[in-house]
């Protein structure tokens, strides 16, 4: 570690940047001065004790202009906690780009001091996403809602796939059954086993079945197996939505009385937002963040615009479905729709135009919703 050895008058403080390179066991910080000047680097583990060394690591260098960290989101998160508590302004850096990474290689190091230069010159501007509100919440409930929705795909199919080649006449009994009365009459199969072992008296284990007789009896184990998995997921599901149709509709009201939006397009929507969408300066911003705008594509005298394939795109699909719906069931943008056609405008092209002013709408009704939203200090 080399450490630039200029005295700190104290009447004159040294302003220094900080950059923090983000893992999960321990975190690099780096700083610098206003000029550049690499002035040192250190590791530090990421427990509460290691947070408050890495600030006061940086601190001892002069007053902190800001601090840039790398994954705010993800290894970041309890650091970005704690340096915003510590009253010190964060930036939310991006990975360094992989053309300078060829050049200059790659280590935590060169990673840190890379996040405290883009800091400093203003290419990592981002605020980071508060995480301490309802959208944190939702957010949480979405990641365990949205692995129990795929969990519970996979095992029906399984258990159909199970079904058409199933042993006579079982397959026979079930192949003209769906949906509840399929995972009922699943659930209620009892297969047939033969003796059980004798338990051995030093086993610690309970006693196991008997061993199953046929296929048709292994099957039905199976099918039973599975039946249960699915009743499972469908009362986690339950108690899930019941928790996200409370915390969305407290949370964004103007939201949800938007045409096409309900609970589950609202929740994506606020967790792309964050807890503070304040940090999102215009409806522009907002869009750029869902990837539905426009991206200039001009040369010479060719003046077009292309496809944003870039921001979250679960964000996206969510605007998406709203757009659906809409020009499935709203006159005015079935309209809207004609009147473009009409323009020689592809459905494609319309689509996105419609996605644009539907994030407009969006960002509008969510500003709205955060005026009157309590925060979590003023709950009782």
């Amino acid at each position: 570690m080399s450490i630039v050895t200029d005295p700190v008058e104290n009447d004159n403080p040294r302003v220094v940047v900080g950059g923090v390179d983000t893992h999960a066991d321990v975190h690099v910080a780096a700083v610098i001065d206003t000029v550049g000047r690499e002035l040192g680097a250190e590791s530090f583990p990421t427990t509460p004790a290691g947070y408050r060394a890495l600030m006061a690591f940086i601190v001892s260098f002069g007053q902190v202009l800001r601090l840039g960290i790398e994954g705010t989101g993800a290894y970041g998160a309890g650091l970005c906690r704690a340096v915003r508590d510590a009253g010190l302004e964060v930036v939310e850096v991006d990975r360094p780009d992989r053309k300078a990474r060829r050049f200059q290689g790659k280590n935590d190091t060169i990673d840190a001091y890379a996040a405290a230069r883009a800091a400093l010159s203003g290419t990592a501007c981002g605020t980071p996403k508060t995480r301490d509100g309802n959208v944190e919440m939702i957010r949480v409930l979405r990641v365990a809602h949205t692995s129990a929705i795929k969990a519970r795909a996979v095992a029906l199919t399984q258990l159909k796939a199970v079904i058409k080649t199933a042993p006579e006449p079982l397959r026979g009994q079930l192949r003209e059954l769906d949906g509840v009365k399929l995972i009922d009459r699943c659930v209620g199969l009892r297969p047939t086993r033969g003796p059980a072992p004798t338990p051995s008296p030093r086993a610690k284990r309970p006693p196991r079945p008997g061993r199953l007789d046929d296929p048709t009896a292994a099957t039905k184990a199976a099918l039973a197996t599975l039946a249960r998995r699915i009743r499972i997921l469908d009362d986690e599901l339950r108690e899930l939505n019941d928790d996200l149709d409370i915390l969305v509709a407290e949370t964004a009201p103007t939201l949800l009385n938007l045409f096409g939006v309900g609970t589950d397009v609202a929740g994506q929507l606020l967790v792309t937002a964050g807890d503070n969408p304040e940090r999102l300066a215009s409806s522009a911003a907002f869009a750029a963040l869902c990837g539905v705008s426009p991206i200039p594509a001009s040369s010479g005298k060719t003046t077009r615009h292309r496809l944003n394939r870039g921001g979250d795109r679960r964000a996206n699909c969510a605007l998406y479905r709203i757009t659906l719906c809409r020009l499935a069931h709203d006159e005015r943008t079935r309209a809207y729709q004609h009147r473009r056609a009409a323009e020689q405008k592809t459905n494609p092209e319309i689509i996105r135009c419609l996605k644009r002013a539907i994030a407009r709408e969006v960002y509008r009704a969510i500003r709205e919703d955060f005026k009157n939203c309590p925060k979590p200090l003023d709950r009782p």
